[in-house]
C-alpha cells in the first residue's frame, strides 16, 4: 500500500459521535468505496511484482537443474487475539446505533465516529476488509486467526439490540471462516446483559461454522464474572468444550487514568487480573473444573501479583473460604504473548508452563504486537519445540483446529 492509499484509508477511521441516518449510509458508501479501491490497487501492484518474482525464481531453478521443493509440514501459527468488525455489523451500528444510545457522527476529518458510554471506538478498512487483514497476516507469518470483537462489545446496548448486534457479528465472522476456512476461525459474541439471551444466542452460534469458543468482556457493565447469572453461560461453554477469551473494556479507575493513555496502559492490565481474580476467589474455576479461559495481554496484572493474593488468601477473613491458593490455579488459566518485553514473556512461560501460554497480536490496534511470530522466535532461552506450542501448537489444542500446515 502506498502512502497516497494510506492516508486515504486513514481518512476513514470511525470514531462515534451524531450522525444522521442519511450520513451514516454515506459514510458506509465512502469506507465500502475506499477499501475497495486501496484494495484493488494493492492487489495490481502485487500481482505485477508476484508474476515477474515468480518467473524469475522458476528461471532459476531451470538453469540449475532445480524442480519446485514440496512444502514441508510444520505447526501452524494461530493468533488467538484479533478483532473484526464485520462490515453488516457495522452497518448495523451507524443504522440503528442512535435509536439503542449510540452517538454517530464525524471527526475533523469527516469520517463518521461512534461512542456510548464509557467507550469511544473506531472502525478503520484494517478491521473490517478481509483482504487487508490476509495481507498483514501473510507479513506477519500468520497461518490463522481467531476472530473476535472487541470494544464497544455489545453489553451496553438494551438487551434487544445487543442480542442483534450478536447475532450480526456470528454470523458475519463465521462467514469469514467458510469464505477462508484455512486462515479464520471465530469466537462468538454474546448479549451478557441478558444471560437468558445470551444462553439462547450461544446454543445458536454453536451450529456457525468455524465457531471455536466465546468471547467475553472482563466485566459485563460493571458486574464481575463471578456473579452466578453468567454460571449457564460457563456450564454450556464447559459442555461444548468451548474455551473463554477475556478481553478488558472500559477499565477500573478510568476516571483517574484520562492523561497520558493509561486508560489502556494501565487500566487494561489492571481490569485482566480482577477478572482472573474474580474467577478464582468467586469459585468459578472449582465450579467448572473443565472450563479453560484465556487472559490477554500475558495475563495482565494476575500472573505478575500472584505473591500478593496469595498472601491475602493466608491472611485476610474475607478470603477463608478458599480451599487452595490462587498460585494453584495458574495453569488452570492460558495467556496470550503480549506482553512487549521478552523478559517478561520469557517469565511467564517459566511461570505458567510453555503448554499455557498462546499467541496474540491484537490486530490491528497500535498497542498491539506488530511482529507476534518474530517475538517469540526471539526468545532464545526458550526451547525450539516449546516455541512451537507457544506459537501454535496449544492454540490448536483449544481452538480443535489441525497444528500442522
Amino acid at each position: 500500500m502506498n502512502a497516497a492509499d494510506a492516508e486515504r484509508i486513514g481518512d476513514a477511521v470511525v470514531y462515534h459521535r451524531d450522525l444522521s441516518a442519511g450520513g451514516a449510509a454515506r459514510a458506509a458508501a465512502s469506507l465500502t468505496q475506499i477499501t475497495q479501491e486501496a484494495t484493488m490497487a494493492f492487489a495490481r501492484r502485487q500481482l505485477l511484482v508476484g508474476a515477474l518474482a515468480a518467473g524469475g525464481a522458476a528461471v532459476a531453478r531451470r538453469a540449475a537443474g532445480q524442480t519446485q521443493a514440496p512444502a514441508r509440514s510444520r505447526t501452524l501459527t494461530i493468533d488467538t487475539h484479533a478483532h473484526y468488525y464485520p462490515a453488516d455489523w457495522v452497518i448495523l451500528i451507524e443504522r440503528e446505533g442512535p435509536a439503542n444510545g449510540a452517538k454517530i457522527g464525524k471527526n475533523a476529518r469527516g469520517a463518521p465516529t461512534m461512542a456510548v458510554p464509557g467507550i469511544d471506538s473506531f472502525f478503520s478498512p484494517p478491521f473490517i476488509d478481509l483482504d487487508l487483514r490476509l495481507k498483514k497476516m501473510d507479513e506477519e507469518r500468520v497461518d490463522m486467526q481467531a476472530l473476535s470483537l472487541t470494544s464497544p462489545m455489545v453489553y451496553w446496548a438494551p438487551a434487544a439490540f445487543g442480542f442483534k448486534l450478536s447475532q450480526v457479528f456470528n454470523d458475519g465472522a463465521s462467514a469469514a471462516h467458510v469464505k477462508h476456512p484455512k486462515r479464520f476461525v471465530a469466537m462468538a459474541t454474546l448479549p451478557m446483559q441478558a444471560p437468558d439471551l445470551a444462553l439462547k444466542e450461544l446454543e445458536r452460534a454453536a451450529k456457525l461454522p468455524g465457531m471455536r469458543g466465546l468471547y467475553l468482556g472482563t466485566h459485563v457493565n460493571g458486574k464481575n464474572l463471578d456473579e452466578p447469572e453468567f454460571f449457564p453461560i460457563y456450564a454450556k461453554c464447559e459442555e461444548l468444550g468451548w474455551p473463554i477469551f477475556l478481553h478488558p473494556l472500559d477499565p477500573v479507575g478510568a476516571d483517574r487514568m484520562r492523561k497520558y493513555y493509561l486508560r489502556n496502559l494501565l487500566g487494561n492490565p489492571y481490569d485482566t487480573g480482577i477478572a482472573g481474580a474474580s474467577l478464582v476467589f468467586g469459585g468459578v474455576m472449582d465450579r467448572f473444573p473443565k472450563l479453560e479461559v484465556m487472559l490477554p495481554h500475558a495475563g495482565g496484572a494476575f500472573p505478575f501479583l500472584i505473591g500478593r493474593l496469595d498472601r491475602g488468601s493466608r491472611v485476610r477473613p474475607e478470603n477463608k473460604h478458599m480451599k487452595e491458593l490462587p498460585s494453584t490455579y495458574l495453569r488452570r488459566f492460558h495467556y496470550d504473548t503480549i506482553g512487549h518485553n521478552n523478559s517478561i514473556l520469557a517469565n511467564l512461560i517459566r511461570q505458567v508452563g510453555s503448554d499455557r501460554v498462546v499467541l496474540g497480536s491484537d490486530y490491528i490496534f497500535d498497542m498491539g504486537d506488530d511482529n507476534p511470530v518474530e517475538a517469540v522466535e526471539k526468545l532464545s532461552e526458550v526451547s525450539e519445540k516449546d516455541r512451537a506450542m507457544v506459537l501454535g501448537g496449544n492454540a490448536a489444542r483449544l481452538l480443535k483446529v489441525s497444528a500442522s500446515s
